[in-house]
């Protein structure tokens, strides 16, 4: 067949395959067969350079078992392969040679010659701190994870980089910052004052340029009409561009979709898939070890062998300690170990308390810390307690107060009863000590007394006292500590027959005999290093030569060093023991290893291991290494030593390698990889079942089920050599000590109990046993198993050395929303660039995708050095997870994938078409459900001999009152002292007001029905200037004054109000006056084009001609302008009629007459505020005590003194200002007290608001303030909205407030569900006061406009005679005018009312009180508004619920508040706590809206306090938020793009 013209011209993974084929051909049958059994690396090496250098590669060595393949097969693949490249022989598609490259800058696939570099450069590099983790070293998994990473390249994904402010973390350069594109963006909305720490004033932000009633076309032309009024430049949308963009792709697995019911959402873990791997083997039989041979000289208990030595081979080594630099420092012989415990033993038993009152007795446990280097004083430690009949309790040496585990471990030592602690006098010293120098009480552990035991301080035993040697029993020997996968620490009791029993069977397995040397890099107090180094070592008179973790650090080639100068035969190490000598072999060329008969690796168990073992054998085999010499051992707490690989006969055939599919390892199965080689475990062996041992594999989960012989399961093991409880913990102890394995059918199979032994493995042919992973590191996602150790080596296999500081990865699972969810964290290098970290990030997501096929939930890296250590320098994951769920980790970068990873959200709801609100009516009636609609008192049915209903208007009520109680006080403003700075009788009232009218007239040339603006402070001054239009015939627009400091941002909605209220003159006074023409106002607005200003500081004395009388009550008698939380400007018309008929409504209510005062603590420019600020007291008559809000800023106290100096009986603030009282008086009640505030005279305390009650606000005011007498009931709410400024109002008679609890899950489908308190999802709502004399309202279907039933979420549409009569527009919009103010129900209502529509979601409930009118009462309830609703997914959420989740998720929430865009949900948060706090709050406020609301957050933004602006009621103002975040304008401290 032809050939391409050149080979190096084929694409690189053709040409890898072209050599793969080569290599297959490469040898001959034979070859191939000694290869499986026993695969030489240096011969396979030449192999791959020199068919490398034919196809232009480098080929790294691969430990897979080579196919077998004819000489035509060959030929035959080679030609398939070619087949698409002969015909280009010339001009081969250069697309085709040249990777695709992606978007985002991805460094390409490490070159694969990087690998092939010379050691020393690998040495030096991994020693300058960005070393991979060597547990996890796999040439062969790197390939895989470069292969998958290179597909992932191929589909140009570019993710959004997260935005981050630069000082917020020290780790990151400046440099890696994106500085913020140049473009025109509007006004700063939000930087309303200088200091970012304290929330400004509340002030009202310009609207967002949408006027109610405005046609689009008269919009002002200085808003940008694109994208909302956002600039599209805004680098914050193309961000978010991206982000759509990723989440377009389709998501693995694909998103399963349920059938709900309308009623609840159902979330269902997805169904298994038909197609998974499933077991097909026979039920595994239970596997024997070789018998535990009878020795005649064994002793008959380990003291016994000890006092056999100590007294006839005194002289002999028994260990050996090394100093810092690795040199021999001290060699204990067996005589001293006799002698110094025998001291030991005889002290603890008689010395440490009187005859009649030892401190210590047989039986009792004690605390052995010991430092790991001074294994001697350990060993006479351990042997001296033995000797005593105590039993020792090895832990670590507590270096601070809290460690990480540490509580656990003082619950280990309490649990355990421990009193006593032995250590160095040295150690002793280093502990951390209080100031008078005594021992600090180490967090969660039980008061200890010290006790020292090096030699000078034992005294010596007499020549009569003998130890009490009996021969070995069921009494506990020793506790060793085990921490497991929560965290907490259990202590695994070994019997003294049980630490004799695996003496024995590992004196047998490792076949050791008098005299040998060991070599010991292992912690002595725990695991193989106890079992080896102290207590075999003493049953077979070895000498244990120990090399502590220290000198390993200094001096990585030390272990070897000391194997080649004692020409030891076995050494006892792991895996991290074997890379560290490879790094630092150059160092040292002439050492030996030719004596070893074993080198046993006890973290064999970790798949990982196998590369490890391969790289140091092809090192040191030219050293003397015998490649039989190397044993995996498997060990656990609970089961010791589980199998271990026996020596092997020189000569004799490697066991083989079983390359295993992980996704078959994933359901729980053993298939032998043959599809995808990037998805494949090389697994080695880890011998065989121990002497005396028998051995099965149950169900991970569940009863202790058999497995099939083809299914991964835990291992367990049964003989006399294991641990027999857990101390102190009988129910764990059961299932785990105590195991029956049952068959399939559930019946148990033998009576033999068998221990958990914490591993996942298999036995394999020729009873060989496997080890996949452990139990703790198991992660279950989807029904699918992971493990912990595979993520964690494919993570360092995506080029970790850049960004990963010393190959420190933690992975754990937390449980979020029905499933696990898999969480990475890595320590990052501090010299790491921004790019570099998020480029890893987002390819570690891909690599784990690709070969594990699970998605990551979390990934996050931390500052270097960061992470809970556990003693030894490992990571402590318990404590990472618990930290991460905490929020506590502080990571400097982070990146969650919640819309990969959840795949389990419930459908989204469809709404049904063609239900019209006829069907809904007749459903209602046939369920028995009533129409929901409530009203208050009938007026026509009220009876008040009221002088005040003759008048029609409220100029004729003030000039009535002036003339009839002309000094009757009606106003009294006080000032941030509480003195009266103003007061307005009604006489001087009205004189005032008609000086102002005559001024309109004369300097203003104003006309009847002509609007002036009136710009004034909270005050009296308002009051008049508002009568003076009233006399004049003007029409009134009330608007809050300009914030000198903050002119930029206030002066826009001013200036805006006047131009849409086409106002002909501004009342106010000299001070606004000046600034409203001052420089600084013309850096906002054009100060050129005001009307006419007219200051009303200095009026002239003359008397108005005549007061304006309108010709009738419709008439309009002044405009309420206000700006919605969704940024609407409104301006509404309130007619004279309407203006009485509130008046009146208000005055039946709360029960108003002259003799009365009321304190009120409100902002006087809009709805209900200005009602009761200016309008209340003339037509009632009663005295209004008048408290401008923000003087409370200056005095919180103001406000409740007041009400207390004047014994006030009814009061009214805002949320705002009860906010205020709340969180600056909460911890003030005392002081309060001490002033003589009492508040036990208030009968209502009322909060002015147009939105939900806040319940948790009024019920914490409440409870804080009932010390000083205040009454539980008296704090009520209003509610009132554009159209109607006054719907609700509690007053003073008729039943308290009730309160619900609804089911928020039921909400979101518009339902009603009432729950009982402390319900799953419930949400406590109440009612918002009374509803107002002839107020009707009705719960209406916003979209078909029909009425609804008692159980339905709807709209609330009121009729009431007090309704403003329509929007003030500049070009009338009567479409919008009709649809708000003058609608009609689609069915159902004969007589045809109008009503008008409030925008907001409510729903009615008749409660069992009784009404004044004598019926039963009907509470009207408020949700939320209309406008403000998130339509997510079908459904209906009101932003205060995720808001509330929100905030109770860490306690650095200072505010938070959520909008969207695009579909895309996003969280701004405001951090009160530390910067580095920032990306805590990311995963939490994604997990708490997933979990409560079944929502996937897009972007989380971390900003400062303050930044979320809140208008003067003290609402949220959502939409200015939005636009400020989209045009990049609010300087977050962290933005995070969820993927």
């Amino acid at each position: 067949m032809a050939e391409p013209a050149a080979v190096s011209s084929l694409p690189r993974e053709v040409r890898e395959q072209l050599a793969e084929l080569e290599l297959e051909l490469s040898e001959d049958q034979q070859e191939r067969n000694r290869v499986k059994e026993n695969f030489s690396l240096s011969d396979s090496s030449v192999l791959c350079q020199r068919i490398g250098a034919k196809f232009g590669l480098c080929l790294t060595r691969k430990e897979v078992l080579l196919r077998d393949i004819t000489q035509k097969g060959y030929e035959k693949k080679r030609a398939k392969l070619l087949a698409p490249y002969v015909p280009q022989t010339q001009g081969v598609d250069p697309a085709l040679q040249k990777e695709s490259r992606p978007q985002m800058p991805v460094p390409s696939a490490a070159p694969a010659s990087a690998s092939s570099s010379s050691s020393s450069s690998k040495f030096h590099r991994a020693r300058s701190g960005g070393a991979r983790d060597e547990r996890y070293r796999s040439d062969i998994h790197t390939e895989a994870v470069q292969a998958a990473l290179a597909k992932h390249k191929e589909q140009k994904m570019a993710l959004p980089m997260p935005t981050k402010r630069r000082s917020t973390f020290v780790q990151s350069p400046a440099d890696a910052c994106t500085p913020p594109e140049s473009f025109s963006v509007p006004p700063d909305v939000t930087a309303t004052t200088s200091t970012p720490s304290a929330r400004p004033a509340a002030i009202d932000l310009p609207p967002s340029g949408i006027v109610k009633g405005m046609h689009k076309g008269s919009n002002r032309s200085s808003l940008m009409d694109t994208a909302d009024g956002v600039p599209v430049s805004s680098r914050v949308s193309t961000k978010i561009q991206q982000l759509l963009n990723t989440l377009k792709r389709p998501k693995r697995p694909p998103l399963k979709e349920f059938f709900v019911d309308d009623f609840e959402e159902i979330v269902e873990v997805p169904q298994p898939d038909p197609n998974q791997p499933k077991p097909e083997g026979r039920q595994m039989t239970p596997v024997k070890g070789e018998p535990l041979g009878v020795v005649c000289n064994w002793p008959p208990a380990l003291e016994a062998a000890l006092q056999r030595w100590g007294t006839t081979q005194a002289k002999c080594p028994c260990l050996t300690a090394l100093d810092v630099t690795g040199k021999p420092v001290y060699t204990l012989t067996y005589g001293k170990l006799w002698s110094r415990s025998l001291k030991l033993a005889y002290t603890l038993l008689n010395k440490l308390g009187t005859k009649n009152e030892p401190v210590l007795k047989p039986g009792d446990r004690v605390a052995l810390v010991y430092p790991n280097n001074d294994p001697v004083m350990f060993m006479v430690a351990f042997y001296g307690c033995l000797l005593a009949e105590v039993i020792p309790v090895p832990i670590e040496v507590p270096l601070t107060r809290k460690d990480a585990g540490g509580q656990q471990i003082g619950f280990l030592l309490g649990s355990c009863g421990i009193a006593l602690a032995l250590t160095t006098e040295v150690c002793l010293k280093g502990l951390p000590k209080t100031q008078n120098g005594e021992i600090v009480q180490f967090k969660g552990w039980p008061r200890l007394k010290w006790v020292v035991t090096d030699s000078k301080y034992l005294s010596k035993s007499p020549k009569d006292w003998q130890p009490n040697i009996s021969a070995a029993g069921t009494e506990p020997a020793y506790i060793e500590y085990k921490t497991s996968k929560e965290g907490s620490v259990m202590g695994v009791t070994v019997s003294r027959v049980a630490m004799l029993a695996h003496c024995q069977a590992l004196s047998q397995a490792c076949n050791y005999s008098e005299g040998e040397t060991i070599v010991n890099v292992l912690d002595f107090k725990k695991d193989a290093g106890l079992w080896h180094g102290i207590l075999t070592n003493v049953m077979n008179k070895l000498h244990t030569i120990s090399v502590p973790y220290s000198v390993m650090k200094t001096c990585p080639l030390s272990w070897v060093q000391r194997v080649h100068a004692h020409k030891a035969k076995v050494a006892l190490v792991k895996c991290r023991d074997l890379h560290w000598a490879m790094m630092a072999h150059r160092d040292q060329r002439d050492v030996s290893l030719s004596s070893l008969r074993m080198l046993i690796v006890t973290d064999g168990a970790n798949p990982w291991s196998v590369s490890s073992c391969d790289a140091f054998l092809s090192l040191f085999q030219g050293h003397g290494l015998k490649p039989e010499a190397i044993c995996p051992c498997a060990t656990s707490p609970e089961a010791m030593t589980v199998a271990i690989r026996r020596p092997g006969v020189p000569g004799a055939p490697l066991p083989g390698r079983a390359i295993l599919s992980m996704n078959g390892l994933s359901f729980g199965v053993i298939r032998v990889n043959t599809e995808d080689k990037n998805s494949a475990l090389t697994v080695q062996d880890v011998g065989h079942v121990m002497p005396g041992g028998m051995m099965c594999i149950v169900k991970p989960d569940g009863p202790p089920q058999l497995c099939k012989t083809d299914e991964i399961g835990e291992i367990c093991v049964s003989s006399r050599a294991g641990g027999m409880m857990y101390y102190g913990l009988a129910g764990v102890t059961k299932n785990t000590f105590e195991v029956i394995p049952v068959s399939s059918s559930g019946s148990p199979v033998g009576d033999v109990p068998f221990v958990r032994s914490g591993l996942l493995g298999f036995v394999g042919p020729g009873s060989l046993v496997f080890v996949v992973g452990k139990m703790d590191g198991l992660l279950t996602v989807s029904g699918r198993r992971h493990n912990a150790d595979d993520i964690v080596a494919t993570g360092l296999a995506v080029e970790s050395i850049k960004t990963v500081y010393r190959g420190r990865i933690a992975v754990f699972s937390v449980s979020v929303f029905y499933d696990e969810r898999i969480v990475v964290v890595a320590e990052q290098r501090p010299d790491a660039s921004e790019e570099d970290s998020f480029q890893w990030m987002s390819r570690v997501l891909q690599a784990i995708d690709s070969i594990h096929q699970v998605g990551v939930y979390c990934l996050a890296l931390v500052p270097a050095n960061t992470l809970p250590k556990t003693p030894l320098g490992g990571i402590h994951i318990s404590q990472t997870k618990q930290h991460f769920l905490e929020g506590s980790l502080h990571p400097c970068n982070i990146l969650m994938c919640p819309h990969t990873c959840v795949t389990n959200l419930p459908k989204p709801r469809q709404k049904q078409p063609g239900v019209g609100p006829a069907s809904v009516m007749v459903g209602n009636l046939v369920a028995g459900k009533r129409i929901a609609q409530a009203s208050g008192r009938d007026l026509g049915q009220i009876e008040d001999n009221d002088l005040v209903k003759k008048h029609q208007f409220l100029t004729e009520v003030l000039q009535w009152r002036a003339q009839a109680t002309p000094d009757h006080p009606l106003f009294l403003l006080l000032n941030a002292k509480g003195t009266t700075v103003c007061t307005a009788t009604c006489l001087q009232l009205h004189k005032k007001a008609e000086r102002i009218a005559s001024v309109l007239c004369d300097k203003g040339h104003l006309n009847a029905g002509d609007n002036v603006v009136l710009l004034y402070p909270p005050g009296i001054e308002l009051i008049t200037a508002f009568y003076g239009c009233l006399y004049s015939g003007c029409v009134p627009v009330t608007v809050r004054p300009p914030h000198a400091q903050s002119l930029v941002a206030t002066l826009p909605t001013v200036r805006m109000i006047v131009e849409v209220s086409k106002a002909a003159c501004i009342l106010t006074t000299q001070t606004l006056m000046r600034l409203l023409k001052s420089r600084e106002a013309a850096g906002a607005v054009d100060v050129k084009t005001w009307p006419t200003i007219i200051d009303t500081d200095d009026l002239p004395r003359k008397r108005l001609a005549q007061i304006y009388k309108p010709p009738t009550p419709e008439m309009l008698a002044y405009l309420d302008f206000s700006v919605s939380t969704t940024g609407m400007l409104t301006g509404v018309k309130m007619s004279h009629a309407a203006v009485s008929g509130l008046c009146r409504a208000i005055k039946l209510q709360c029960e108003l007459y002259s003799s009365r005062q009321i304190a009120i603590c409100l902002d006087p420019y809009c709805g209900l505020g200005f009602v009761l600020w200016c309008l209340c007291s003339v037509y009632s008559g009663h005295q209004s005590i008048l408290i401008p809000p923000m003087e409370l800023e200056s005095n919180l106290f103001l406000w409740l003194s007041t009400v207390s100096q004047y014994k006030i009986r009814d009061t009214f603030c805002s949320y705002s200002v009860m906010e205020l009282c709340t969180k600056g008086l909460g911890n003030q009640v005392e002081m309060l007290k001490a002033r003589g505030i009492n508040l036990s005279c208030v009968r209502t305390c009322v909060v002015v608001a147009e939105e939900r009650p806040r319940v948790s606000l009024t019920q914490s005011f409440s409870k804080l303030f009932k010390d000083i007498g205040l009454s539980s009931r008296a704090v009520s709410t209003t509610f009132g909205s554009r159209v109607n400024v006054a719907i609700c109002l509690q007053g003073t008679s008729g039943p308290d407030p009730t309160t619900v609890y609804v089911d928020l899950k039921s909400l979101r489908h518009d339902r009603v569900r009432l729950v009982e308190r402390g319900a799953p999802q419930s949400l406590l709502l109440s009612e918002s006061g009374k509803i107002l004399p002839g107020v009707k309202v009705v719960i209406v279907n916003p979209e078909t406009k029909g009425p609804l039933g008692d159980s339905h979420l709807g709209e609330i549409w009121v009729n009431s005679p007090h309704t403003a009569s329509g929007y003030y527009t500049i070009y009338d919009n009567e479409t919008l005018q009709a649809d708000h103010f003058n609608t009609r129900l689609s069915f159902g209502d004969a007589a045809q009312t109008l009503w008008a529509r409030t925008g907001y979601l409510g729903f009615v409930r008749r409660t069992e009180l009784t009404a004044a009118s004598g019926e039963r009462h009907d509470a009207l309830y408020v949700v939320g508004a209309l406008d403000e609703t998130l339509e997510l997914r079908g459904l209906r959420y009101h932003p205060i619920d995720i808001e509330t989740s929100v905030s109770r998720t860490h306690r650095s929430i200072a505010e938070c508040a959520v909008f969207t865009w695009t579909n895309l949900l996003v969280v701004v948060v405001e951090l009160c706590g530390c910067e580095q706090e920032a990306l805590d709050l990311v995963p939490l406020v994604t997990n708490v809206v997933l979990e409560e609301h079944y929502l996937i957050v897009g972007v989380v933004v971390v900003v400062d306090p303050g930044v979320i602006p809140i208008n003067s009621r003290g609402e949220k103002q959502r939409m200015h938020l939005r636009d400020s975040f989209l045009a990049d304008q609010l300087d977050p401290i962290y933005v995070a793009y969820n993927m």
